[in-house]
């Protein structure tokens, strides 16, 4: 990496401003708020890729904070009694349980379909 790139710090197109009020507003600096269940529209599938042939259940969109994404994460991971991960508004359960978790996420309310074969 450049060392004018290691400065920059996110600040693309900012060089100087006059203005005594002036605060820089990065892009990644706002979280949206979490919707209701109701208002998801998660996608529930298994996915092989890149990960050594081995199966795993991935929930995509989700909207909200990572909190909350963590939090139902933690109630799926708890539910189907095995490891995960929730991060950038994915969820992934190891192994197949997407009737499980299809299950689970309309019985609480969300939205939810199943995609893929």
């Amino acid at each position: 990496m450049s060392r004018k790139n290691k400065r920059d710090k996110g600040r693309s197109g900012v060089v100087y401003s006059t203005n005594q009020d002036f605060a820089y507003e990065y892009e990644g600096s706002f979280e949206e708020e979490t919707l209701a269940p109701a208002e998801q529209n998660l996608k529930v599938m298994l996915d092989k890729k890149s990960r050594g042939g081995k199966q795993v259940t991935l929930v995509e969109g989700f909207v909200g904070t990572d909190e909350d994404l963590k939090e139902l994460g933690k109630m799926l991971k708890s539910k189907c009694g095995v490891g995960g991960t929730a991060k950038d508004g994915e969820i992934l359960i190891q192994g197949d349980f997407r009737d499980k978790v299809l299950e689970l996420l309309q019985s609480n309310g969300y939205r939810a379909k199943r995609v893929g074969g």
